[in-house]
């Protein structure tokens, strides 16, 4: 019965009309199937043909109790600009869409003009509730994008270069002047990250030690007490770039000189002090799908590293002039890079290779959740779109701010159609239909939680937190067993080295001094050349193996590839003895001629 159903397919054929399924629902089905039904038919074996059909009906249950599950824990549903007729998205304006969405979406379009303090860089809590903007200047503000209020606003009167949440909008981190500060929400300073004290034993290597004269000058006391000597002091120094890896608590900064840092908050630890040997730059971002931090290069290199290693994991040469922006696909195996030579360029990390080539400069670039890309140089935004699922993205929508805005930084607010550019004059918020994820899960980020629920989630994350080592290229490893690795073939040069020490050692053994003759020196040579000979067995006897396997390879490349019939005639001919077991006689067949030899009876 199982197999006649899976013949026709997953599904069960009872009419649509007495199922009480409309076919919407059936659409939805269909999504979640694994493809064509597979036609057991042809099979001949019963008993893997009955094991096929149970499988068979388990997708298609598996299939309907997923898009049942979607009525009811995905209700909305994502959408994007469409055209009519000739009209082209990339054309419609912000005002055209402002008239069409209902008031609540209208709320979220507008422009903060602060011209004597900008220009702005903008960072976004997970949930997309709330939204930090920090000035040039040193204006820093704190902003319930929900309730559209202002948390906090404060003045640190000096330059700030970014500005990131740390786990939650109770902490965020400023890379300020000097050194890279942390305050909470209401604008207090909780700490400076100035120096942190490590054990370190990369003496010798650094600038900040106790045996350089610059060391020696900013701390005079410090080589008077020689328990301090073993101590090196680090710091973020004049950060222009931060990112924070959520599941690690790693705060990540990168500063002029081109050192990259790793140092966990919960605890202070500086975890990693790298040197890219690159030199400065202001262009870092880090993968969502396995936390790999990335750093764009003047040089047109693109580097990724991870907290444990001093060497970076790749090195891309992805563009002939200086990497300008960079940006990664929430999914984790595409990124986007653009150069000075006026290129965007969309990689394939799984292969790493050019997915796509696009013409054109940008400064800040970003992926929504929803894959849309979003480009923009000097005052003009720029929308890419996938619509397609091809990988092959082309220009989806278009916006132009005042004219003279330099724009800095852009980012998409998580679960809304929300786009915000810090620019020059302030920053800005506009919509871009289709870019957010429509369903939020509470579990992942819940942008209305309580504060015993963000009290709840903030403890459970410090429990669940993962230790650095498991950042790496591909973290689906983690886990599995680890292969074992294959012996590497030894040289000639080598071998005859061991064989020869092994020689040498032999005939060094000190022997025992015997009584009764046993001791003459004609035994003692016989003893050690017993010895050397011992030493040189195992040698001789892989060499043997490794011939017979030789002639064996040999033996079964030529049966795999034979000659060509042209070439036949030059090939080496194998005689064939054979022992005739009556007339006593060897019979030698080789080629073209036979020849016959007389010999004793074998008997």
């Amino acid at each position: 019965m199982g197999v006649k159903a899976a013949n026709v397919g997953r599904i069960n054929t009872i009419p649509v009309a007495e199922q009480g399924v409309s076919d919407e629902e059936e659409l939805k089905v269909k999504k979640y199937l694994r493809g064509e039904a597979a036609d057991l038919g042809v099979l001949q074996d019963k008993k893997l043909k009955g094991q096929l059909a149970v499988r068979e009906a388990l997708y298609g249950k598996s299939a309907q109790a997923a898009a049942k599950a979607e009525k009811w824990l995905m209700p909305s549903e994502g959408g994007y600009l469409e055209a009519e007729g000739i009209e082209k998205t990339w054309r419609i304006k912000q005002e055209a869409i402002a008239g069409e969405v209902d008031i609540l979406s209208t709320r979220k379009q507008f422009d903060i003009v602060l011209p004597e303090l900008g220009p702005y860089t903008l960072d976004f809590t997970l949930s997309g509730r709330y939204m930090v903007a920090a000035g040039r200047k040193g204006h820093l503000a704190l902003v319930d994008m929900k309730n559209m209020d202002l948390v906090k606003e404060f003045q640190v009167r000096e330059t700030v270069r970014d500005v990131v949440f740390l786990h939650d909008q109770k902490l965020l981190a400023a890379a300020q002047k000097k050194y890279v500060y942390m305050y909470n929400e209401n604008g207090t300073e909780m700490h400076c990250l100035k120096f942190t004290a490590i054990d370190s034993p990369f003496r010798n290597s650094d600038d900040n030690f106790e045996g350089s004269e610059n060391f020696q000058r900013r701390f005079p006391l410090f080589g008077q007490n020689s328990d301090l000597n073993h101590i090196l002091f680090q710091e973020h120094g004049a950060a222009t770039k931060l990112q924070f890896l959520h599941k690690h608590f790693l705060l990540t900064s990168i500063n002029k000189l081109g050192q990259l840092h790793f140092q966990d908050i919960t605890t202070g630890q500086m975890i990693g002090n790298f040197r890219t040997g690159f030199g400065r730059s202001d262009v870092m971002q880090v993968n969502p799908f396995n936390n790999v931090v990335t750093v764009g290069h003047s040089g047109g290199t693109v580097s990724m590293w991870k907290p444990t290693s001093a060497a970076p994991l790749v090195k891309m040469l992805c563009h002939k002039g200086p990497v300008t922006a960079l940006a990664f696909h929430s999914n984790g195996h595409l990124m986007a890079t653009a150069g000075m030579e006026r290129k965007i360029k969309l990689w394939d990390l799984r292969k790493f290779e050019v997915l796509q080539t696009l013409p054109g400069h940008a400064t800040t670039m970003d992926f929504s959740q929803k894959g849309l890309l979003a480009t923009a140089t000097g005052s003009f935004v720029q929308i890419l779109g996938d619509l397609s699922g091809s990988h092959e993205y082309s220009r989806y929508m278009g916006h132009s701010i005042a004219k003279g805005y330099q724009i800095r930084k852009m980012s998409f607010r998580p679960y809304e159609d929300v786009l915000a550019i810090g620019h020059s004059m302030g920053w800005s918020s506009i919509l871009i239909p289709g870019s957010g994820e429509p369903n939020f899960d509470t579990w992942v980020a819940n942008p209305f939680e309580t504060r015993k629920q963000r009290n709840e989630k903030e403890v459970r994350s410090l429990l669940d937190k993962l230790p650095p080592e498991t950042i790496m290229l591909d973290p689906t490893k983690i886990g599995s067993v680890k292969p074992t690795r294959r012996k590497e073939k030894l040289s000639k040069q080598e071998r005859e080295a061991e064989q020869e020490a092994a020689v040498e050692g032999a005939k060094n053994i000190p022997l025992k001094k015997k009584t009764k003759g046993r001791s003459k020196p004609s035994k003692v040579v016989k003893k050690k050349q017993e010895a050397v000979a011992k030493a040189k067995k195992p040698f001789l006897e892989q060499q043997t193996e490794d011939k017979e396997m030789s002639k064996k390879k040999r033996k079964r490349i030529g049966e795999e590839n034979p000659l060509p019939k042209s070439l036949q005639r030059f090939a080496r001919k194998v005689c064939a003895i054979e022992i005739h077991p009556y007339l006593g006689l060897v019979q030698i067949v080789g080629g073209l001629w036979k020849k016959l030899l007389k010999r004793k009876d074998l008997s």
